[in-house]
This record gives C-alpha cells, structure tokens and sequence, in this order.
C-alpha cells in the first residue's frame, strides 16, 4: 500500500482556498485521523495491543509513519484514541437505548456494565488503557466522558456534562458546573468502577461479583 506524502500533506496543491479550502482540509484531517484509529482497532481485534505497530499501522491506514505521530506521538496516545472510539459507541448506545432501571443508581449501573462488557470484547485493548491511565503522561478526556455519560444515563440526556462533542481537553461543556454534587459524585463512580475493571483483568474478580459491588457504591453515591 502506498503511504501518503509526509510533508504539506494537508496543503495539497488545487484545493480551494479561504474558508472553503479550511474546510476541506478539516474534513481531510478528521478522515485520516479516523482511518488510522480504525486501523490500529482492527490490528488490536486480531492481536491485542502487540499487534498495534506503530509502522503496521501506519501502513494499515494508508500514511506515512511520519503523519502517524504528528496524529499520535505515542503509542499510549493512539490506544487512548481507540478506547474513545469504544465510549464514543457506547454514548450512542445510551442516547438510542438508555438505561430503563427504575432508579438513578440501577441505571447508572446499567450503564457501566455496559461499558464493562464492550470493553471486555479486548480485554487487552481495555488493561492498555488502564495502564495509560495509571501510568502515562498522555492527557485524556476519559474520565470527563465516562461521568457524563452516568449523569445522562442516570438522570437523563439534559445533564449538563461532556460528550461526544465535547473538547479535546475534556472540560465540561458549557454551562456545567464542575463542583457540581451530582458531577463529584458520578466522578467518584466512575472511578470505582476504574479500580474494578483492574480486578476484572487481574482475573479477580468476575462480571456479578463487580455488578454486585457498583450496585452498593452506586446506591451510596447517587442516593440523592
């Protein structure tokens, strides 16, 4: 497969200029930016994390090794990326199909074990993402992403938290307060709910076992 250039590779030469040629330089981006991200989930599906070269992904997706690490400078950054993917299915999931419990806690719950069996399908994509978590210096919106998406699951899709459309950075959108109790509280779910999906990897714990105990957790921290 023929990589693509590693220089001006988003100047080409014949596209239109101003806000239109902005355009389509964003799109492009946002193309390739994808196309590598489904590529290094691909090779992750068939081989675990191992699988994900960063050269072998390069030459999946089509780019130059060089444009790789201008999207991803590390490895870390790149597996995060494709654990985004995995959350950004499972908020869909949760505005096509949300949680029917009949209490905030059960339904935030719901919602984590969800995300718990979709990350499980690769569960050495999932302990890759742990260990960036615990371990790395790449910066992610997970945890902002995971507490929205309790507080939507939770209390309904008005919540104010982040989504999918939601900054780089992570921060709230607009208008969400960020000591806001229910916020400190679906944050501090999450969290458990982190530590759990360690067990869980660790091999020490299983599916119930780990529902069981966000269930009591969940009841503490969302009872209001």
């Amino acid at each position: 497969m023929t990589a693509e250039p590693t220089v001006a590779e988003d100047e080409s030469p014949g596209q239109p200029a101003g806000r239109a040629g902005q355009n389509a330089r964003s799109r492009s981006q946002h193309q390739r930016r994808k196309r590598i991200v489904q590529a290094a989930a691909a090779l992750a599906s068939r081989g675990g994390i191992d699988a994900m070269q960063m050269r072998t992904v390069a030459e999946r997706a089509g780019v130059a090794l060089g444009t790789l690490y201008r999207y991803f400078p590390s490895k870390d950054d790149l597996v995060v990326a494709v654990v985004g993917e995995e959350i950004e299915l499972l908020e869909r999931s949760i505005e096509r199909r949300p949680p029917r419990a009949g209490t905030s806690p059960q339904r935030a719950v719901e919602a984590l074990m969800r995300a718990t069996r979709g990350l499980m399908r690769e569960p050495e994509l999932a302990a890759a993402l742990i260990r960036s978590l615990l371990l790395s210096d790449v910066q992610t919106d997970f945890s902002d992403r995971m507490t929205g998406l309790l507080l939507r699951a939770a209390l309904g899709p008005e919540t104010g938290a982040t989504g999918g459309g939601a900054p780089e950075s992570g921060a709230p959108e607009p208008g969400a307060r960020v000591d806001d109790p229910r916020r400190v509280m679906a944050r501090a779910l999450t969290a458990v709910w982190t530590m759990e999906m360690i067990e869980m990897l660790r091999g020490q714990a299983g599916a119930d076992e780990i529902q069981a105990r966000l269930e009591i957790a969940a009841a503490r921290l969302l009872a209001d």
